[in-house]
C-alpha cells in the first residue's frame, strides 16, 4: 500500500516521550490506547441524556461515542468517493478521525450536562471546568498516570488537534466564560499544536480561535451533531418525553417555515409507523452524503495538510440538525423530570466536593482520609489551592454515575456502607 501524502512528519510527531517502533500506524496506536483506557471504559456509565442504567437501551456516553465514531469514518469514506481533491494516496486518515471521535466525550463528568454545569460552578475562580478541556487534560496527563512520573498516552500531534474543538484559553476572554475554551495551563498544548507558530491577531478576536478547527475536528464536531441531534430524539421518543401532541404545542410556538415543517412531518409519520430509529438511520446517511472539502489558506497551511481543506456541510444538513437539536433541549433537557434530576445531580456533586475540600485542601492537618491512596497522594503533592481544586475536580469528573451514588451514600447515608461497599 502506498503512503498516505496527506500526513507528514508534523502530524505524527507525539507529545512526550517518543514511542517505541510498533507494527501499527501512528493514528492506530492512537485510536487503540484510548480504547484500552479505563477513563474511555467509564463511559459507558456515563450520562448521555437518559441515566445510564436507568433503561438499557438509552445511549450512554460510550455508545454516544461509539454512534460518533462510526459516523466520522463513513464521512471519510464518502469525501475519498468524491471526484477530489482526495486520491487514493492522498486522503484523510479514518483511524486518526476514529481516534477523535472516541476520545471526544473522555473528559465529560457523571450526571452528563448536570455534572458539567455543576464542575463550572465549583472552578470558576481556580481555572474553570470544560470537558473538550479536560479531555485534552486527561491525553496529555492523567490518562495512563501512575506514580513513577509517566503523564498521558503520548497522542500525536494530530490526534490533539483532531480533540481540540476549543482554542482560546480561559482568561483570553473577557470575562471567565461558562463553556468553550481550555486550560491556561494548557497553553504549552495549544502552542506545540501549532508547531511554536505565533497564533494571528486576528483569530483571537471574539469566537474566531475557537472556530479555527483542522479538518478531522471539523469531521468530529459534525459527526458529533449528527448523532446527538438525531439520536436524542429516538431517545427521547422512547422515554416517552417527545409525543405527537407535546412536539405540536412546542412548534407552536416556532418559527416555522417549510423545511422545519418537513422535519416535523417526517418526526410524526416514524413515530406513528412505528419506524423511528429505521428513519433516522436513514437521516444519518444523509448527514453523511452532506459534507464535501474545500480548500482554504491560513496561516498553518503550509505546515499540514490538515489546514489546507475545510468540512463543508449542505445548509439544508445543518438546519436540519439545529432545529431536532432545539427541539430535544426545549421539550426533554428542559422538562420538570430532567430538572430534578439535575439538582439532584448538583446537590451530590457539592455535597462530595464540600467534603474533599473541608478534608484536604481548607485545613492544615487532614481531618479524615475519605478517598482512594492515589488520589489523596496527588492533591497531597499540590503547594497551591487551585492545584489541590484541579486534582479534586479531575478526580470528581473521572468518576460514573453509580461510583458517584456510592460514594455519596457511604458519606452520608448512614444506612448504608459495609467493607463490601467499598468497590
Amino acid at each position: 500500500m502506498s503512503p498516505n501524502r496527506f500526513y507528514n512528519e508534523f502530524d505524527l510527531e507525539e507529545w512526550g516521550s517518543p514511542r517505541k517502533p510498533d507494527y501499527r500506524t501512528p493514528f492506530q496506536i492512537d485510536r487503540d490506547r484510548i480504547i484500552h483506557a479505563h477513563a474511555f471504559r467509564k463511559l459507558q456509565s456515563k450520562t448521555q441524556v437518559f441515566l445510564s442504567g436507568e433503561y438499557d437501551f438509552y445511549r450512554t456516553r460510550l455508545t454516544h461515542s461509539m454512534e460518533v465514531a462510526q459516523i466520522g469514518r463513513s464521512i471519510c469514506t464518502w469525501l475519498r468517493s468524491l471526484a477530489g481533491p482526495l486520491t487514493e494516496d492522498f486522503y484523510i486518515d479514518s483511524d486518526l478521525v476514529e481516534a477523535s471521535c472516541l476520545a471526544h466525550d473522555m473528559g465529560h463528568p457523571p450526571f452528563g450536562h448536570s455534572g458539567e454545569r455543576t464542575l463550572q460552578e465549583l472552578m470558576k475562580r481556580r481555572g474553570g471546568f470544560e470537558g473538550n478541556a479536560q479531555t485534552l487534560h486527561l491525553l496529555c496527563e492523567t490518562m495512563y498516570q501512575n506514580e513513577t512520573g509517566v503523564k498521558g498516552m503520548q497522542p500525536t500531534r494530530a490526534l490533539l488537534d483532531g480533540v481540540l474543538k476549543y482554542k482560546k484559553l480561559y482568561t483570553e476572554w473577557p470575562s471567565p466564560p461558562v463553556h468553550h475554551f481550555i486550560y491556561d495551563t494548557q497553553a504549552p498544548v495549544r502552542d506545540w499544536v501549532f508547531g511554536g507558530g505565533r497564533i494571528p491577531g486576528a483569530l483571537m478576536r471574539g469566537t474566531a480561535l475557537n472556530d479555527f478547527k483542522s479538518v478531522e475536528c471539523q469531521i468530529m464536531d459534525w459527526a458529533d451533531d449528527a448523532a446527538y441531534s438525531l439520536n436524542d430524539i429516538v431517545d427521547g421518543v422512547r422515554a416517552g418525553f417527545l409525543t405527537i401532541e407535546r412536539v405540536e404545542r412546542w412548534a407552536a410556538g416556532e418559527k416555522m417555515d417549510g423545511a422545519r415543517q418537513g422535519h416535523m412531518a417526517s418526526l410524526f409519520e416514524a413515530i406513528r409507523a412505528d419506524r423511528l430509529e429505521n428513519a433516522f438511520s436513514q437521516k444519518i446517511g444523509l448527514f453523511i452524503k452532506a459534507c464535501c472539502l474545500r480548500e482554504r489558506d491560513n496561516f498553518m497551511a503550509a505546515k499540514t495538510n490538515r489546514y489546507k481543506y475545510d468540512l463543508v456541510v449542505d445548509p439544508a444538513a445543518l438546519d436540519e440538525a439545529a432545529f431536532f437539536k432545539k427541539m430535544a433541549n426545549d421539550i426533554i433537557f428542559e422538562s420538570p423530570q430532567l430538572e430534578q434530576l439535575e439538582f439532584k445531580a448538583r446537590s451530590v456533586f457539592l455535597a462530595l466536593h464540600n467534603a474533599i475540600w473541608e478534608n484536604y485542601a481548607q485545613r492544615n492537618e487532614r481531618v479524615i482520609t475519605i478517598l482512594p491512596g492515589s488520589v489523596s497522594r496527588l492533591i497531597d503533592a499540590e503547594k497551591s489551592l487551585d492545584g489541590k481544586a484541579r486534582r479534586i475536580c479531575d478526580y470528581l469528573s473521572g468518576l460514573t454515575d453509580g461510583m458517584i451514588v456510592r460514594t455519596y451514600r457511604r458519606l452520608f447515608d448512614p444506612e448504608f456502607g459495609s467493607f463490601r461497599d467499598l468497590n
